[in-house]
């Protein structure tokens, strides 16, 4: 189903057959032979490298290669010209069949047009979102949701078995401090006045916590020492956040398949089992770290620690791993959870962290590397802020929050769907601004508009075929002659559709589903384009009075777009609308 696979076959054949008329040597590696658009449409629609990569090892100059190549090529039915460009590049000119072909090709594949066996069931761990279970999601949170969502999508979509995995981040410091300020608002249930002091949680979102933990247990923990309730109200705390959590996740359409939590890797031997891996292998000593680059602290001190060799698998220095009380770095823990990854048999593993996270890549990537021997590999994705706007003025905090804008703050004022394309119109590790008003306008700039409105659009179609008695399920169209598409607004639709088998593993190895995103904009620009044609056009209109066939031709171009734009916001997590409002 991938136009651009199809043709990159048909070159490696014509590469064959000039080997077998001694044109070739045989032997030649042809791993870097490639077919792709051309970077300038005006040259063709796809274009090959064969000669310039096979010229040397050949022995041959590259046009003379290109030239013979050309004519092989040019023989297939499918290719309309060969022309040799530049030093040895071949561009091509496809048959208008081939992409009339294509919505035939769609329209028989249905949702199955466009995914990949390119995975081949590989195991994949995605890690996203992972925020200390202390309080409601906020905006960072919510884009490294959506992206962390849409990769798993993504990935599954592209012949992945996925895992979508979420670390309850429960072992550190921060739960007591949670427990204490949760507290605080049990007594204050209690009817007893309480001040909440710097370092503590005052949101209002901990009060409904306070008030269920005061149902829980009554007035027993009133009064009593922090060693009598602390472990439980931690616990029940985090319990209640995790289930908050939870239902944020839910409200942006987010499931998980693990929840796994920190806490359970202590006191349990499965830390020391980690760092055991990494001593069996000559990875852990004693030693001590170079003063920190720039201005010394005052108080800094050389001294002996137990560090992890990082710097044999790409990290900038080693790292500690115990402190000097003998307890564990925050490090450590980390170190044992990708432990329980790699353990677990996942082929290749994908950390998905805030900006504010990127000094920590490079320890996690040695240490991945060390565990697994080099076998596991592990790609972080940063994402990067979200600057929030209304009114053309910066959106203030959120009250209940405290102290930010949640991720139900921003999915109540614009729904969830659009809340998930718009976290996805820029690149993960570029910033992105979203404005509350420019999302929700109706306009070719709001491309959550763009891409739902050309989705509508072809329901609108299918809708007005209905009633003109024109036959338009899936077989019928697939059946249509497809040959009376043969304007090139008509075409360039059907040359953006072939493209999405391509976009999808192109995306899916990068692991950027918001190519994704930029491709829908594309389709529907294409599509859009040719109904406002049609407006000037009768010609290009999809429903031709008196001419069933050539209706029912057009009708499906016009139903190849939507199967494809569905797909294409299935991945992205948002629900295709069949109408307006």
């Amino acid at each position: 189903m991938n136009l651009f696979t199809d043709l990159h076959a048909l070159v490696i054949d014509s590469l064959g057959a000039m080997v077998a008329e001694g044109a070739l040597p045989d032997g030649l590696d042809l791993s870097n032979v490639a077919v792709e658009p051309p970077r300038d449409p005006a040259h063709g629609d796809m274009a090959t490298n064969a000669a310039m990569v096979l010229a040397k090892p050949a022995g041959r100059k590259p046009r003379e290669i290109a030239e013979t190549l050309a004519q092989c090529l040019a023989a297939d039915p499918r290719v309309a010209l060969a022309e040799v460009a530049g030093p040895g590049f071949i561009n091509l000119r496809l048959a208008p069949a081939v992409w009339q072909d294509v919505v035939g090709r769609v329209l028989r594949a249905g949702a199955a047009f466009g995914r990949s066996e390119m995975g081949q069931g590989q195991k994949v761990n995605v890690e996203y979102v992972s925020a200390n279970p202390t309080g409601p999601l906020h905006v960072g949170h919510t884009r490294g949701a959506v992206f962390g969502d849409a990769l798993a999508n993504l990935l599954a979509y592209s012949g992945h078995d996925v895992t979508r995995e979420y670390y309850i981040n429960d072992g550190g410091a921060q739960v007591d401090v949670l427990a204490r300020s949760v507290y605080l608002r049990y007594l204050e249930a209690q009817g007893h006045e309480v001040a909440f002091e710097e370092g503590t949680y005052p949101g209002e979102y901990l009060i409904d916590v306070g008030r269920a933990l005061a149902q829980t247990v009554g007035d027993g923990y009133v009064g009593q020492p922090e060693a009598v309730w602390l472990a439980e109200v931690r616990s029940f705390a985090t319990e209640k956040m995790m289930d908050l959590i939870r239902a944020d996740l839910a409200a942006l359409g987010v499931t998980m398949d693990v929840f796994f939590s920190e806490k359970s890797l202590y006191g349990t031997g499965r830390i020391e089992a980690a760092i055991e891996s990494l001593r069996a292998k000559g990875l852990i000593y004693l030693g001590v770290l170079e003063p920190p680059k720039g201005k010394v602290p005052e108080d800094w001190e050389p001294r002996e620690q137990t560090l992890f060799k990082s710097t044999t698998h790409g990290d900038d220095v080693d790292r500690p791993i115990m402190k000097s009380d003998g307890s564990w770095t925050y490090f450590a823990p980390d170190i044992a959870y990708h432990y329980d990854k790699i353990s677990r048999g996942f082929d290749v593993l994908i950390d998905v962290f805030g900006a504010d996270h990127g000094g920590y890549v490079k320890r996690m990537k040695a240490a991945v590397a060390a565990l697994s021997g080099g076998e596991v590999p592990l790609d972080v994705k940063l994402t990067q802020l979200v600057k929030l706007y209304k009114n053309g003025e910066p959106f203030k905090m959120s009250k209940r929050a405290g102290t930010f804008v949640t991720l139900r703050d921003v999915v109540d004022q614009v729904g969830p769907d659009v809340t998930r394309f718009v976290m996805l119109t820029r690149k993960n590790d570029a910033p992105l601004d979203f404005d509350f008003d420019k999302v929700l306008e109706q306009s070719k700039d709001n491309p959550v508009f763009y891409v739902q409105y050309a989705h509508a659009r072809v329901h609108s179609v299918l809708r007005k075929a209905a009633e003109a008695g024109i036959a338009a399920d899936d077989a019928t169209l697939g059946a249509a002659a497809l040959e009376k598409l043969d304007h090139e607004a008509e075409i360039a639709v059907a040359k953006k559709l072939a493209e999405w088998p391509r976009l999808v593993e192109i995306a899916a190895r990068m692991h950027e589903p918001h190519r994704v995103a930029f491709y829908l904009y594309e389709l529907a620009s294409e599509f859009h384009a040719l109904w406002n044609k049609g407006n000037e056009e009768p010609a290009l209109r999809f429903l031709q009075e008196d001419d069933p066939a050539t209706s029912q031709a057009k009708i499906a171009l016009a139903r190849a777009v939507s199967v494809v734009i569905s797909a294409g916001l299935g991945i992205l997590g948002v629900t295709p609308v069949e109408e307006m409002r």
